[in-house]
């Protein structure tokens, strides 16, 4: 069991640092700030719900149990950090969201207190790692621990279920993925931990013995719908960023050929990013350089060869838009080969043709003529000289 929610924890904790990466904006924003709090106070629980940790938690502090407390405790704290969390992504007034999270924090610390309380007033001497619940359902004070606990969680498991319903609603794309991701983290966790410890217990107070929902259904089922629900909170948050330095990856390594291409240039700047900065800063730092390069090329170009090229590409079958990113490519090709001679001057009649991949936005434009330049055998001619050029 203790493997089980250690994994859930730890893959919780790289969620939430994930999220943290950066901990100024991180603060400054109430939403992530919410989000780190709800991740990680969920890799807490599972953290302490564990049997190993709990009987290091008894053994340091000399108190059988003093694990359980402390565990309801950060359960409660958890079901509090989800409500302040919903408050925060539905937005409304700031006065409004104060309000709302001060009620929670009332609440739930009302909970938390209550929960130490009844446990000093317990007689609870015989350490319990894993039926704590059952074992004592029927211990006074312990009773009302156990069922206080369950109470605040369900209830936060009813609002957030109400909410995401809602506002699924009202919304689309991402959010309303994260939503759904949410409400079924939500379901699992009613039907495997609030269900099974709910029923576990009353069967204890009916004198029969259904322990097992409580010591061998609850922990897996409730790992799965914990991390549903900070997949939920999660990937609204990290997606679009992961992806668009998934998509610079992609141009990054799409662009290599024409880097190749360029970077002879004597006035062509080296992309100066090193291997740690994050792939869209690597791409906006060559696309600069590459920019940079084309404009030091730009008096090589020859009119005569992308006329020649384009004619060589449409008589291969190539579209008129591939035609033409073909023939740039090839003028492109040419004028880095004439560029890379020391004593070669550049024509004093050079072309006036702006590439349509410098005008293009983003990195879309290079990106295509980067194909061109790996892929056409007309561009390859112009690499070799075979073109007619004004050079000649």
């Amino acid at each position: 069991m203790s493997l089980v929610v250690y994994a859930a924890s730890a893959t919780l904790v790289i969620s939430a640092i994930l999220l943290f990466s950066r901990p100024r904006a991180a603060l400054r924003n109430p939403l992530t700030a919410s989000t780190c709090a709800a991740v990680a106070l969920s890799a807490i629980c599972f953290f302490l719900s564990a049997p190993a940790t709990l009987r290091t938690v008894n053994e340091a502090t000399g108190v059988p149990n003093f694990g359980a407390p402390l565990t309801y405790s950060m359960i409660s704290a958890y079901s509090c950090s989800l409500i302040i969390l919903l408050i925060q992504w539905r937005g409304g007034s700031p006065d409004y969201r104060r309000r709302m999270v001060l009620r929670a924090l009332v609440t739930y610390g009302s909970v938390i207190i209550a929960i130490v309380a009844l446990f000093s007033l317990a007689q609870a001497d015989t350490e319990r790692l894993q039926d704590l619940d059952t074992y004592y359902a029927n211990t006074p004070f312990m009773r009302e621990m156990i069922v206080l606990y369950l109470l605040g969680h369900g209830a936060c498991l009813v609002v957030m279920c109400v909410l995401c319903l809602r506002w699924a609603r009202e919304v689309t794309g991402l959010l309303r993925t994260g939503l759904w991701l949410i409400l079924a983290g939500c379901v699992l966790d009613a039907a495997g931990f609030e269900a099974t410890k709910a029923v576990a217990v009353a069967a204890r107070w009916a004198g029969h013995n259904l322990d097992f929902l409580s010591t061998t259904v609850a922990p897996p089922v409730v790992s799965v719908g914990a991390l549903v629900t900070a997949a939920g909170f999660v990937l609204p948050r990290l997606l679009p960023s992961a992806v668009t330095h998934w998509r610079s990856l992609s141009d990054l390594r799409n662009l290599t050929p024409l880097w190749h291409e360029v970077q002879a240039v004597n006035t062509a700047p080296k992309p100066t990013a090193s291997w740690w900065h994050l792939p869209q800063a690597r791409l906006h730092l060559l696309e600069a350089s590459i920019h940079d390069a084309l404009l030091a090329l730009a008096p090589h170009f020859s009119e005569r060869v992308r006329q020649d090229s384009l004619k060589s590409a449409l008589v291969g079958g190539a579209s008129p838009r591939q035609a033409e990113v073909i023939a740039e490519a090839a003028m492109l090709a040419d004028a880095a080969r004439h560029a890379a001679v020391a004593d070669e001057q550049p024509d004093q009649t050079p072309s006036t043709y702006r590439l349509h991949a410098t005008a293009a936005p983003g990195a879309s434009g290079l990106v295509e003529l980067a194909r061109a330049l790996g892929q056409s055998p007309v561009v390859s001619a112009a690499r070799e000289g075979t073109v007619g050029a004004t050079h000649d």
